[in-house]
């Protein structure tokens, strides 16, 4: 079969940062000490994938370095080279100009690694020609086209090179970043792209919910954890992106940074909109950290979508029995799996070693919920 394969190197590296993305801020990024986490992602999916096709790539970091790691090298053609000014093809124009060059070679699927902007680029290219496959490297990823996590994306491509797998139709959306880092959601509906499709690798699209009744619950909610912070005054509490979080600050009477993560401690603000690395350090004068977040309705991610800054790291150092998984009751009976794409194998194997992982859906209310990962 022939393939086209593209990587975005820059996906993802706004996340552990608190840039909440990279389109736009990539040096921005860099300066604030973010590393590349594309090309790694491309790389734990592409040793899974079965070999024995023909790869039409972009040069260096774009692609070719990957394969060549993996493939033999004739089985590897490179079509787009980028400008040597470009930092390796970190524009969207990139993307947009190799995925031109799979279609004028007559590729049969188009692999790339990136986030909701490269699935973009791509889909803007390709329409309905042809399928094609994310392997999920950005901060942000609503589009239907990834995996749940590379090893999923893997799967998905050998059922298809293996005539294994249904071609179904899902949504490309995309957040507006800039909005976003303003505190404003607002996801657009790009256009109906074909992929590959097997529920059980496939994210589907992010559901919202909002009713009288949820917003209830949500203060319900939000009861139980501030009496978990006056249970613990010496730990300190970083809450995740989301609505739900959010109500936590609000029935505090506290500002809330609704699309970033905060750290409170002794149910006051210690910073705001923070990254992996202050994280860290608040951590180290505190007795321990307890870990707030919300599952992103119908897919079920709890960590590694959106809250980058709660690193492997972090997490390992509060523990895993030390995260509160929030959800109002409507969100969780449309959400049958938890997912975590940590980035981090040891830790993704301890996640799934649990199997059930508890969400609290009410004041001292919770239930257990299997895990997908």
């Amino acid at each position: 079969m022939k393939i086209g394969f593209v990587i975005n190197p820059i996906a993802g590296m706004g996340g552990r940062v608190g840039l909440k993305g990279t389109d736009g801020v990539y040096e921005e990024a860099v300066e604030r000490g973010a590393e590349p986490v594309a090309r790694n992602r491309a790389e734990k999916a592409l040793r899974e994938m079965k070999g024995g096709h023909e790869w039409y790539t972009a040069e260096g970091i774009m692609g070719e370095d990957s394969l060549k790691k993996i493939f033999p090298e004739d089985e590897i053609t490179v079509v787009y080279e980028p400008p040597e000014d470009d930092i390796g093809g970190t524009e969207s124009n990139d993307t947009h100009k190799a995925v031109r060059e799979f279609l004028e070679n007559d590729v049969e699927l188009i692999v790339f690694c990136g986030g909701d902007g490269t699935a973009r680029d791509v889909f803007e290219e390709v329409g309905t020609k042809l399928p094609i496959l994310g392997i999920p490297a950005g901060v942000k990823m609503h589009s239907g086209v990834f995996g749940v996590n590379p090893e999923s994306s893997a799967q998905l491509f050998n059922d298809f090179v293996e005539g294994k797998a249904d071609i179904g139709t899902v949504e490309i959306m995309d957040l507006d970043e800039d909005r976003y880092r303003e505190g404003s959601w607002e996801i657009k509906l790009h256009g109906e792209a074909k992929s590959i499709y097997e529920p059980h690798y496939i994210q589907l699209g992010k559901q919202s919910f909002m009713s009288v009744e949820e917003d209830e619950m949500k203060y319900d909610i939000a009861s139980y954890i501030i009496e978990e912070m006056e249970y613990y005054p010496d730990y300190i509490f970083v809450l995740g992106p989301g609505s739900t979080t959010a109500e936590i600050q609000k029935s505090l009477d506290i500002e809330h940074t609704i699309l970033g993560v905060d750290i409170l401690k002794n149910k006051e603000i210690l910073e705001l909109d923070v990254a992996e690395k202050d994280i860290l350090e608040a951590a180290k004068d505190a007795a321990g950290i307890k870990i707030v977040v919300s599952m992103i309705g119908n897919q079920g991610f709890f960590l590694g979508r959106g809250n980058q800054q709660i690193s492997p790291e972090v997490v390992k150092k509060a523990g895993l029995n030390n995260i509160y998984i929030l959800s109002t009751p409507t969100k969780l009976k449309k959400t049958p799996y938890l997912r975590a794409d940590t980035g981090n194998e040891d830790l993704n194997k301890k996640i799934r070693e649990k199997g059930y992982m508890k969400v609290v859906r009410a004041f001292r209310e919770y239930r257990l919920v299997k895990v997908q990962v």
